[in-house]
C-alpha cells in the first residue's frame, strides 16, 4: 500500500513539474500589429501577418452607399394562346421586372452599370442604399464591353473614386457589392485569381461593326443574380472593376466570378458622358497570341507578346512603321502577354491620341509611336448621330418641356414640329404630335428616340403619342 501511494505520488510531481515547463516555454502565442490608430489589434500567429492586417470595413461601409439597386421594367406583347390569335383584341401586353446593380461614379448622379441589365427596358428605377428611389435614363450604351451610363437627378450622392485597374496583383484582396437576389447591399470578399481573362461572353455587334473587348478581372469573390453592375472594390474603397458574369453551369455561383477592369470602364463612361457613344481606337493590324512554331519561326525567346499577322493598309500601324512578324511586348510601358490584354490597353484610347508600341523584330528591341484612328481610319472624335435616323423619317422634332408635359398631363415625349415628306408624311402624323412610346417604351429625349429607331424601324414600329388637343393616336412605321 505504501509503495503504491509512493508511486501515486511520484506522478503528481512529475505531472506537476511538467506543467510547469509547458507553461514558461510554451505560452499560447499572440503578436500584436501596429498601426496608426487609437488601438491594436491583437490577432493569432496562426493567422498570416498579410491576412491579419486586411481590414474590410472601411471599403465595404463607403461601397455600399454608392452601389445602387437597379430595376428594370419591361413591355412585351404577344399572344398566350391560338385561341386569342384567332378570336382575342390583339396581343397582350406583359410586363416583366429584373433587377441588377450599378455604381455611382460621380456624386452629381451618374452610374455605370452592365448593358445587359438595362437593355430593352421601358423604364428604370434606381434605389440608393439610404432607401431613396429615382427614375434613371440611359445616357449611353456600349455593347463591346457590356457597360451602359445611367444618370438620376440627384445632388451630393455617395459615388466610389476609380482605381487603377493596371494595378492589381494576383491575390490581392478584393470585395464585390451588389444586391444578388434582390438582398440589397451585399457584400462579399474574395481574392483575385486571373487578369485579362477572355471567356467568350460577348458577341459580335453587327448594326455597330463593334468587336467585344473581354479582359475581365477574375475573383473568387461570390457573385450571383442580381449582382450584376455592382462594384468590385479595392480594401481602400476605390472601383476595381464592375462585376459582369460569373462562370456556372447552373446560374449561381460556382467559384468564379468576372468584372470588366475600372481602366476600361472609366474610359468608356467618360466617351458616354461626353459624347453619348463610346470612341473606339484602332491600331490597324491582324494579331495572333504566340505559340511555340511562332517563337521557332521568330526566334523570339518568350511566350509574352503578341505577333502581328498582318496590316490595315493606309492604317495607323503601318504609317507607324509596324511590319508583319512584329512581335508586340508594351503598351505605353505595360507588358502585354496575350491578345486579350493588347486589346485591354488599346481600349483605354480613343482615336487621336497617340501610343507607344515595344516591339520585337530581328531580335532587337524598337519602341515606334502610333497614332490611333477610328473604323474610317481618321482621327475624329464623333458625337451620337441623334438626327440620322429622324432625317430619314422627313421630320424634325423637339424634346417636350416638362412644364407643357405637366399640364397635358404625361411625363415626357418628343415633339413634331415639321413634317418635310417621306415616311412621316405617309404614315399620315401631322406637324405637333407628341410621340410618348415607341413599341411601348417610353420616349423621354431626341436621343433615345434616335436610338430605338435605329434598331427597330427597319422591321417596323408602333409609335404611340398625342396631340396638343389631347387626342392619343398610334402610328405604325417601317422603311
Amino acid at each position: 500500500m505504501k509503495k503504491f501511494s509512493a508511486i501515486i505520488l511520484a506522478s503528481l510531481i512529475g505531472g506537476a513539474i511538467a506543467a510547469l515547463i509547458v507553461q514558461s516555454f510554451f505560452k499560447p502565442a499572440t503578436v500584436t500589429i501596429e498601426n496608426n490608430g487609437p488601438a491594436s489589434r491583437m490577432v493569432n500567429v496562426g493567422l498570416s501577418e498579410s491576412s491579419a492586417a486586411v481590414d474590410f470595413t472601411y471599403a465595404a461601409e463607403n461601397s455600399v452607399h454608392a452601389v445602387v439597386h437597379v430595376w428594370a421594367e419591361r413591355i412585351q406583347e404577344g399572344y398566350t394562346s391560338p385561341y386569342q390569335l384567332l378570336f382575342g383584341n390583339g396581343p397582350v401586353q406583359r410586363r416583366s421586372l429584373s433587377s441588377g446593380s450599378g455604381v455611382i461614379v460621380s456624386n452629381d448622379g451618374f452610374i455605370m452599370t452592365n448593358n445587359h441589365v438595362v437593355d430593352g427596358a421601358s423604364s428604370l428605377k434606381v434605389k440608393l442604399n439610404s432607401g431613396k428611389v429615382y427614375s434613371a435614363e440611359v445616357i449611353g450604351i456600349d455593347k463591346s464591353t457590356d457597360l451602359a451610363l445611367l444618370k438620376i437627378d440627384g445632388e451630393n450622392l455617395p459615388s466610389l473614386p476609380f482605381g487603377n485597374s493596371d494595378d492589381i496583383k494576383i491575390g490581392q484582396w478584393v470585395l464585390a457589392v451588389g444586391n444578388p437576389f434582390n438582398l440589397t447591399s451585399t457584400v462579399t470578399a474574395g481574392i483575385v485569381s486571373a487578369k485579362a481573362r477572355n471567356i467568350n461572353l460577348l458577341q459580335y455587334d453587327a448594326n455597330s461593326n463593334q468587336f467585344p473587348i473581354e479582359s475581365f478581372i477574375q475573383t473568387d469573390a461570390a457573385v450571383n443574380p442580381g449582382n450584376s453592375g455592382g462594384a468590385l472594390v479595392g480594401v481602400n474603397g476605390e472601383l476595381l472593376g464592375i462585376n459582369t458574369a460569373i462562370a456556372s453551369q447552373t446560374g449561381s455561383y460556382a467559384g468564379y466570378s468576372f468584372a470588366v477592369p475600372s481602366a476600361l470602364v472609366q474610359k468608356v463612361f467618360r466617351d458616354l458622358y461626353e459624347f453619348g457613344k463610346v470612341q473606339r481606337a484602332y491600331i490597324g493590324i491582324q494579331i495572333r497570341d504566340l505559340n511555340e512554331d511562332l517563337m521557332d519561326k521568330t526566334e523570339f525567346k518568350s511566350f509574352k507578346g503578341v505577333y502581328v499577322t498582318g496590316l490595315t493598309a493606309g492604317g495607323a500601324a503601318e504609317s507607324a512603321g509596324i511590319k508583319s512578324n512584329d512581335i508586340i511586348t508594351k503598351v505605353q510601358g505595360i507588358a502585354v502577354s496575350n491578345v486579350t490584354e493588347l486589346q485591354e490597353n488599346i481600349g483605354k484610347y480613343r482615336p487621336g491620341d497617340a501610343i507607344k508600341l515595344e516591339i520585337w523584330r530581328n531580335e532587337k528591341i524598337k519602341t515606334l509611336s502610333v497614332t490611333l484612328r477610328n473604323m474610317e481610319g481618321t482621327t475624329e472624335l464623333k458625337e451620337k448621330a441623334v438626327q440620322q435616323n429622324l432625317e430619314i423619317l422627313g421630320a424634325e422634332f423637339k424634346d417636350f418641356p416638362k412644364s407643357e408635359a405637366q399640364r397635358m398631363d404625361i411625363d415626357h415625349g418628343v415633339q413634331i414640329t415639321k413634317v418635310n415628306g417621306g415616311v412621316m408624311k405617309m404614315s399620315g402624323i401631322k406637324v405637333g404630335f407628341i410621340i410618348t412610346k415607341v413599341d411601348k417604351i417610353e420616349v423621354k429625349n431626341k436621343e433615345q428616340l434616335n436610338d430605338l429607331l435605329s434598331s427597330r424601324l427597319e422591321n417596323g414600329v408602333l409609335i404611340e403619342g398625342v396631340y396638343p388637343n389631347g387626342t392619343k393616336a398610334f402610328y405604325g412605321l417601317g422603311m
